[in-house]
């Protein structure tokens, strides 16, 4: 018998949380941190986990896709997407990860369109591979507006990271009014397609995480909040 339903998703980079993370529907996760009989465990209760993908950048040891760029805020390589050795290795890893029992997986790094905007269609083609091998698996992408609409056709769900708040330096923070003017647009814009949209905000106070979920609802996106480097789980 299939548990009631509980909360939609969620987002949890850490480990040894297998019964917190059952109270999901849904859960992204990282899957060197889980084992297949942990997947399966999660599986049995009715959850849908979905492993981290990584589509434009690499942590890595030094390889010949990487380029000297890296990203300042969490050391990855950024990466020259269209190389054919990247499309390998992400496709490789895919197939790893199918074989722990995941149930789909979650496409970030695909905000490239300011930085490196001649490897969108590159990026577009990865991620249509990725959907080629793994249907019917769920796919839920990060941003990627700049890959819109055509994203829209390869994957089941959007995410909106960051969507009313954000970090700052002295902790967490709503956006300025003209910010989340702007974000509203383009929520507005993803609920217009045929996909499932989430919000995922960060907060340090019950008060900034109760705004960012109750701003998600009126756009109808289920809302996750967490710390900066999603370790922690919220209390129920």
């Amino acid at each position: 018998m299939r548990r009631p339903l509980g909360e939609p998703i969620a987002f949890y980079y850490g480990t040894n949380q297998v019964d917190r993370l059952a109270t999901f529907d849904r859960v992204v996760l990282q899957s060197d941190a889980y084992s297949e009989q942990d997947i399966a465990a999660l599986v049995v209760r009715g959850v849908r986990p979905l492993g981290y993908l990584s589509l434009s950048e690499d942590v890595g040891p030094a390889a010949e896709w990487q380029r000297a760029d890296r990203n300042p805020d969490w050391g990855g390589a950024f990466v020259h997407v269209g190389h054919p050795g990247w499309s390998d290795h992400v496709l490789a890893k895919v197939r790893a990860m199918r074989r722990l029992g995941l149930r789909g997986f979650f496409l970030d790094t695909l905000n490239i369109e300011l930085t490196f905007p001649q490897d969108l269609p590159h990026l577009l083609t990865l991620v249509a591979a990725i959907r080629e091998l793994t249907y019917p698996d769920y796919l839920l992408a990060n941003r990627g507006f700049g890959l819109l609409p055509d994203l829209a056709d390869l994957v089941d769900g959007v995410l909106f990271e960051s969507f009313t708040s954000r970090w700052v330096e002295a902790g967490y923070a709503p956006w300025p009014p003209d910010v989340l003017e702007v974000h509203s647009r383009y929520a507005e814009m993803l609920l217009g397609l045929d996909i499932e949209v989430y919000a995922l905000d960060y907060a340090d106070t019950p008060r900034l995480a109760e705004y960012a979920r109750a701003r998600a609802a009126r756009f109808g996106m289920p809302c996750f909040v967490g710390t900066r480097d999603l370790g922690t789980l919220p209390a129920r």
